[in-house]
């Protein structure tokens, strides 16, 4: 319940807006806070975990096209990635336009082969002038280039040159997820006509941007949301261990270990008998092992020699005292 305002206060607060120290019309509560505002009907397929997954790899992809780039155009080139974002593939092919040329993929997922395409657009211009690196020219943009300009047949031919060694960089990208064989499939000239998704479907779409010397331009993949699932599907199948997670289970890992048993073996020495020695042995005879009682024991573990020790007894019992560690130097020797 609101406080009651005594008459003095009353009096107080009409002199003030009176004298005008005092403006009803301002308000002293805190601006709003905006939230983005979540669509119900259209519910998020992917969360943060798995978008930040991709975000890694596409952050690898780049620096892997950026080096392919680099040695095919002759000239400094950086990608770098911009965005990760789930949206809608109108949103994609909305802004396309009628000159515009799409670069189609598929995806082999072990030994199926995806449904629906992956997509990779670059702008016309970022492409004119990348072909006009790989003609042996400076890829200087065009300031005068239309809106609606159409690719010549031979611009056609080194788009989808090009594009295949684009496509080609996207297995060493994934391949520490999930072995998938990325091949390109065709060029598709005038995206806006051909549906190649459903508008409301959800994809993945990538920003990347492509810096040269004299140019900045972008590409980006637009990736079908049925692909990723069933790509994290075999993911969360084949590597348990690796699902997308924040926790940290190496403490507990450790204490299972350390409750966990390995046998030791305290090898005293070796020989060679012959099968009738063998044979003919009997109780009381002395089989020479090639060593003094000095020498020392090994013990082996997992088939190395771990430490090396002495024979002696432990409260009546035989035991090996440890003198010295040896897996390291070894393993150094090897």
């Amino acid at each position: 319940m609101a406080d009651v305002l005594s008459q003095a206060q009353i009096d107080a607060l009409l002199n003030s807006v009176r004298s005008g120290d005092k403006d009803l019309d301002k308000s002293d509560q805190e601006p709003e806070k905006k939230y983005q505002k979540y669509d119900f009907s259209s519910p998020r397929k992917f969360n943060r975990d798995r978008i930040k997954m991709l975000n890694g790899i596409f952050d690898n992809y780049s620096r892997v096209v950026g080096s392919r780039l680099n040695a095919r155009l002759r000239t400094n080139c950086e990608v770098t990635v911009e965005s990760v974002e789930e949206q809608r593939y109108y949103e994609f092919s909305n802004a396309l336009s009628e000159g515009d040329v799409l670069a189609l993929a598929d995806a082999q997922i072990k030994d199926k082969m995806a449904e629906e395409p992956i997509m990779f657009y670059i702008g016309t211009s970022t492409a004119l002038s990348m072909m006009d690196r790989m003609m042996g020219g400076e890829g200087e943009e065009e300031p005068d280039l239309p809106s609606d300009y159409t690719y010549t047949a031979v611009e056609l031919r080194l788009y989808e040159d090009l594009a295949r060694d684009i496509v080609a960089m996207m297995d060493p990208s994934w391949e520490n997820y999930l072995p998938i064989s990325f091949q390109y499939n065709r060029t598709d000239i005038n995206p806006t006509l051909s549906q190649i998704l459903g508008v409301d479907e959800t994809v993945i779409i990538v920003d990347l941007k492509i810096q040269f010397n004299n140019l900045a331009g972008r590409m980006s993949i637009c990736l079908p949301g049925e692909v990723l699932m069933q790509i994290f599907a075999e993911i969360s199948r084949e590597n348990p261990a690796r699902r997308i997670s924040s926790e940290d289970n190496s403490e507990e890992i450790f204490e299972n270990l350390r409750e966990s048993s390995l046998e030791i073996v305290a090898a005293l020495g070796s020989t060679q008998l012959s099968l009738s020695d063998i044979f003919h042995l009997n109780v009381g005879d002395v089989i020479d092992m090639g060593y003094t009682k000095e020498a020392p024991v090994y013990l082996d573990i997992g088939g190395y020699h771990w430490f090396t020790g002495r024979m002696g007894t432990h409260k009546k019992n035989m035991a090996v005292k440890i003198d010295e560690v040896c897996y390291q130097l070894e393993q150094r020797s090897e």
